[in-house]
This record gives structure tokens, C-alpha cells and sequence, in this order.
């Protein structure tokens, strides 16, 4: 199944339109949604994986919308939605036990000349990432698959920026370990 284009990636939301929300206006309270969904939805497919995308952006954004009024200008709603789904993954990843990686998409120019190896390598970097902490998976997908700098993954998960690259560099290192141990 193939993602949806994220023709809304450059676009961000402004504070009218997150004060006209929260006061209750529909129509801001789509445009929200329009302009922020698909990125939400990349996210948890990430996360989550694809089996659980839909389910999980939904109840983001239900979470988003009832706690509008908790929304402090100080950062980027963007960044205050991420860390809205980011903790709604997790607590999806705790409570079932179980974390399921998105598949991963090979560069057109690293084409495998042999497709069974090119499978392999691709079992054993989802068997490696199954094995990270959660917290350091999340550090780690938010780097290095959504493209936030330290700063954002920081005010998404409310920890201090310098806690984000030593726990991503953790991250790196534990996946070279395991992947290490895999061949």
C-alpha cells in the first residue's frame, strides 16, 4: 500500500487558525487537519507500522483538538503535534507489547543485483530496530526518517536537547551492535 503524497510538507499551520480551532471554528479545525494529516500519518506508519496508521492518526488528532486550549504559542503547533503523536505511538507500543517497524524503501540507485540478499538486509535492520528501546526508536525515527533537528524532537518529546543526540548516538550505536551481531 503506498503512502499518500505529503503535497503539505512546506506548509504550517498559523496561530489564528489554531486560536479559531480551539474557540471551536470547524473550518479551522480542518484546515488543522488538511495541512498536518499526512505528516501525522507518515509518522505513526513509522512508528507503528501500517496496520495501525490510521487508527493512531485518528486518535491523535482526536487528543489535538480536545486539548487545543492547551496549546502555548511557544513552539510551532507542528512540533506540539508531533509530540502529541509520538506519545500516543508510544504508549500504543507499550501497551501492546509488540513494535512493528515501516517497511523500508531502498533508493532507486542502490538497486540489489540479487533480490533474496537485498531481503535479507532489509529482515535484519527490521529485526535490529525491533530490538531498540522504545524511547531511543522514537529518537532515532524522528531523526533520522521524519528529518526534525534536535531542537524539534526535543520540544516533541519534552526532553532537553542535548539528551536527544546522546540518546540518538546511543540509538546508532546499539543498531551497529545488533546488526553486528546479525551477520
Amino acid at each position: 500500500m503506498e503512502l499518500p503524497n505529503d503535497c503539505s510538507a512546506n506548509e504550517s499551520v498559523d496561530d489564528a487558525t489554531v486560536r479559531a480551532a480551539a474557540a471551536g471554528d470547524r473550518s479551522a479545525l480542518q484546515a488543522i487537519y488538511e495541512v498536518t494529516s499526512d505528516r501525522v500519518f507518515r509518522l505513526m506508519v513509522r512508528m507503528v507500522g501500517l496496520q495501525d496508521a490510521d487508527d493512531l492518526t485518528q486518535q491523535t488528532f482526536v487528543r489535538a483538538f480536545t486539548k487545543l486550549d492547551q496549546f502555548s504559542s511557544d513552539s510551532k503547533f507542528e512540533t506540539w503535534l508531533y509530540r502529541l503523536a509520538t506519545n500516543e505511538a508510544l504508549q500504543h507500543l507499550r501497551r501492546e507489547k509488540h513494535r512493528r517497524t515501516k517497511e523500508l524503501m531502498v533508493e532507486p540507485a542502490i538497486e540489489a543485483t540479487d533480490q533474496v540478499e537485498q531481503d535479507e538486509r532489509v529482515a535484519m535492520v527490521r529485526q535490529a530496530l525491533d530490538q531498540l528501546d522504545p524511547e531511543l526508536w522514537a529518537i532515532f525515527t524522528l531523526k533520522e526518517e521524519s528529518g526534525l533537528s534536535y531542537q524539534e524532537i526535543a520540544q516533541t518529546l519534552n526532553i532537553p536537547e542535548g539528551t536527544v543526540g546522546s540518546r540518538l548516538n546511543r540509538a546508532r550505536r546499539e543498531l551497529r551492535t545488533l546488526l553486528a551481531k546479525l551477520t
